[in-house]
């Protein structure tokens, strides 16, 4: 009973320095973006004149904002989709004892060890309107030259020029998901899957009925992954397009960088930080709260 009180005690002194460290870092600065979010403060020298929700009402009311969370959200639903199917259906490709599947494998994880930097520059070069796929068109003699990135265009509120980045992106996360479905899939008892054939089950109805109801918490748990990441971009975007003409490839991470470290509003900059927050928030609270009620049955 001493020894583990000691240890009890003792475990919480190492811990102290890092907690402290935490709060300090991350919900320490997350209050000061609050604090700062509802002041005057909008130029070099600091003002911390109390204007409420100003900030806030000033950006839901601008035409870039509103287009920021529009691209967001049709980044975020794209994004997602194509990584969850595409990344299911190469993960089955190889439970299904694909030839060459260690090769795949490595093929599939390569873009993931890259960072959004990289790709975004890999990307702008290959929808670049003079290299890359507009040249392959040109060599097939298309004479039209495609704007990737450029284009203006939209379709029920969908900006066309996201494609290209929708594309970049799930090209670098399909196999993360891929990755999570496989450990899935190997988890899997070969009996259940033999039951099923044995009783007549084909192909569709065993993925249907008895592989996408097990694999359920996995998918789950992707969602929340690809959500948090898509709607916190940044550096693809910033790396690959930019803001685009007429902000058609602008995020509010990108709004937020200029915003704060180039026009010196900070004030407006830290509402734009914290509305981020709550997005990010939103997918994710809800997951640890199913996660720990869990854990707790």
């Amino acid at each position: 009973m001493y020894c583990a009180k000691k240890d009890r005690r003792l475990a919480i002194i190492i811990l102290i320095p890092m907690l402290s460290v935490l709060f300090l870092f991350v919900y320490g600065f997350i209050a000061w973006s609050l604090r700062i979010s509802f002041t005057d403060w909008n130029s070099i020298l600091p003002d911390m004149t109390w204007v409420g929700l100003d900030n806030y009402r000033m950006l839901f009311s601008s035409q870039r904002f509103q287009t920021d969370i529009r691209n967001t959200l049709y980044f975020t639903v794209f994004f997602m989709a194509i990584c969850i199917v595409g990344g299911f259906f190469l993960s089955y490709l190889l439970y299904s004892k694909l030839k060459g599947e260690s090769l795949l494998r490595t093929i599939y994880l390569f873009p993931l060890s890259l960072s959004f930097v990289v790709t975004g520059v890999l990307w702008r070069w290959i929808f670049s309107p003079e290299v890359g796929i507009n040249a392959l068109f040109r060599m097939m003699g298309f004479k039209a030259t495609f704007g990737w990135f450029t284009s203006t265009h939209s379709v029920a509120g969908f900006n066309v020029a996201l494609i290209a980045l929708i594309i970049a992106a799930s090209w670098q996360y399909m196999g993360y998901t891929m990755a999570m479905f496989l450990a899935g899939l190997r988890g899997i008892p070969d009996q259940l899957i033999e039951s099923a054939q044995m009783d007549g089950a084909g192909e569709a109805a065993i993925i249907w009925y008895i592989i996408l109801p097990i694999i359920k918490p996995i998918t789950f748990s992707a969602m929340i992954v690809l959500g948090h990441i898509s709607l916190k971009i940044f550096d693809l975007a910033y790396a690959m397009t930019g803001k685009g003409p007429a902000f058609v490839t602008d995020f509010p991470g990108l709004f937020m960088f200029e915003t704060t470290f180039r026009g010196n509003h900070y004030a407006e900059g830290a509402a734009i930080s914290i509305i981020m927050l709550f997005l990010v928030a939103l997918v994710i609270v809800p997951y640890l709260y199913s996660t720990l009620k869990g854990d707790a049955q």
